[in-house]
């Protein structure tokens, strides 16, 4: 894995192409080879009840959250925060005109024994399953 989850304040969508951002995001997790292909997973999540600094109806947020099993070197997830800094901070380019953001990028390891999954996607892929000789 990693999951990349972009939380964003509602009004940014009159100008933000999420879809778009999401893409972004995507493509820099694939490029930073954090990860296979088929673990990276992608998404964004509006939030329609939110407040930011003065209360100013035209603030904005995002905050991008990229967790990652356990174990990568501290350069690898650092480079991964870096590009998607820097990915969605170009997404956001028309954005920031019309309102001020406070743009955020947390990188989190998961912890391997809380962490249960199946995933068919390598199947699909024509890859062997995790483990498989």
């Amino acid at each position: 894995m990693p999951h990349i989850i972009a939380e964003y304040s509602a009004n940014l969508e009159d100008t933000l192409d999420v879809a778009a951002l999401v893409a972004d995001l995507h493509q820099a997790a694939i490029d930073s080879n954090v990860a296979e292909l088929v673990g990276i997973r992608s998404r964004a999540a509006r939030r329609e009840h939110f407040r930011v600094a003065d209360g100013n109806p035209a603030n904005g947020f995002m905050h991008i959250t990229a967790r990652l099993r356990r174990g990568r070197p501290e350069a690898v997830r650092k480079a991964l925060g870096a590009a998607l800094l820097a990915a969605a901070d170009k997404r956001l380019e028309n954005v920031y005109p019309k309102h001020p953001i406070g743009l955020t990028i947390e990188v989190q390891e998961i912890d391997p024994d809380m962490t249960f999954r199946r995933n068919t996607l390598r199947e699909r892929a024509g890859m062997p399953p995790v483990g498989a000789a």
